[in-house]
């Protein structure tokens, strides 16, 4: 396949290989610019995916995924002198740029997938051919690069004109029964790029979804939304969709309210949307472990529904107040020393009695615990 180039034809908002080439970081540039230097004669390297879209669109792309045609890449991230991470399997790399940040450099293949749903199989190949094995036709898209700077701006058909209309097409009728990942992340892209669902995407989500539990990248993606800027928006175009099922029923109300505590100016770390995401599963450890969130999520999902204290800014707090609304601040044990129980084991007694009465309803407010803490304390046994 040919791939078409733009040269001479401007990219999305007039602008062309030398605009998307303009709104990456000098250091970026300067980076590539060294790769190309040192790719073996005959070899193409090229700037791919969503480093290209978001140039294109203006942005200066924090994540850099490099393709490299005609060379092992491993070898290539090797000569570029940076600390870097060899994946032998398919002999590509991670390359650890000097502000810190991970660059991803790939050899170009082809991929099929002898199992839908599972991970694909690549084989070498073109650069044309490993635009033409990406999810949408926004992301299918490639700079040239050589040792003096950009060069070509290159597409798989429709895809410039994708980015122009800010649509998410899939390449492929059968691109998200293949990956039913690729729904979830439409639908991160979709929400932080402002982005609308082509018709072909949206013809393709019961393939995905009746191919979502056989696909365990799905989990990946699912984590991966967690941590865009506005998780609840992500949901929500899941839900227009028609895809509402992959997140755990009332799950949306919860990332939304989060969503807007941010928009007023509060923010809220991943760690919170992802208990607010576990309270609405059936069974919050059991989900936790397929998303892979560690424990810290569930702990803190703990705190948030038990008793103890939690000051209203702190993510247990806030995620009290989303859990709970009508939650209050419970007496503590200063509380109870305050009213002349000695301090010991008589103290830890007193909150159970607390804790136990506001499970059970009988208390509301720290006016009924002040209460049912006087009666409680005429009939206990404080000890000597």
């Amino acid at each position: 396949m040919q791939l078409p180039s733009s040269n001479g034809r401007p990219g999305p908002g007039g602008r062309g290989a030398a605009g998307a080439w303009g709104n990456l970081q000098p250091g970026d540039r300067a980076w590539l610019m060294g790769l190309a230097a040192r790719a073996a004669p005959g070899a193409r390297v090229a700037l791919v995916g969503g480093a290209v879209r978001d140039a294109l669109l203006g942005a200066a792309p924090l994540d850099l995924d490099v393709v490299v045609e005609g060379q092992d890449a491993g070898a290539l991230a090797a000569a570029s002198g940076l600390p870097h991470l060899i994946h032998p399997a398919f002999g590509n790399a991670t390359v650890t740029l000097p502000d810190g940040r991970r660059a991803d450099l790939v050899r170009a293949r082809r991929e099929s997938y002898p199992v839908p749903g599972q991970n694909p199989w690549p084989v070498p190949g073109t650069l044309a051919d490993d635009l033409a094995r990406r999810d949408f036709g926004l992301n299918a898209l490639a700079l040239e690069v050589g040792p003096g700077g950009p060069g070509a701006l290159l597409e798989v058909p429709g895809g410039l004109a994708d980015l122009e209309a800010r649509t998410l097409r899939p390449l492929h009728p059968r691109s998200l029964h293949e990956d039913a990942s690729r729904l979830v992340r439409a639908a991160r892209l979709a929400a932080r790029l402002d982005l609308s669902a082509h018709p072909e995407l949206r013809r393709q989500v019961p393939a995905a979804l009746a191919m979502a539990g056989r696909t365990p990248r799905l989990h990946a993606e699912l984590r991966l939304l967690l941590h865009e800027p506005r998780p609840g928006r992500a949901a929500r175009r899941l839900e227009g969709w028609g895809a509402g099922a992959l997140l755990p029923a009332g799950a949306l109300p919860r990332l939304e309210a989060l969503d807007a505590r941010q928009d007023a100016g509060l923010p809220v770390p991943p760690q919170i949307y992802a208990a607010a995401l576990l309270s609405a599963a059936p069974d919050p450890a059991a989900l936790a472990g397929r998303l892979g969130l560690g424990e810290k999520a569930a702990a803190l999902l703990a705190r948030a529904l038990g008793d103890g204290p939690a000051s209203p800014g702190s993510p247990e707090g806030v995620l009290r107040g989303l859990l709970r609304p009508r939650a209050y601040p419970a007496l503590t044990g200063r509380d109870v020393l305050a009213l002349g129980v000695p301090p010991g084991p008589a103290v830890g007694a007193a909150l159970a009695h607390l804790a136990a009465r506001r499970r059970s309803g009988e208390v509301r407010s720290p006016e009924e615990e002040r209460a049912a803490l006087a009666a409680y304390l005429c009939g206990a046994d404080l000890g000597p």
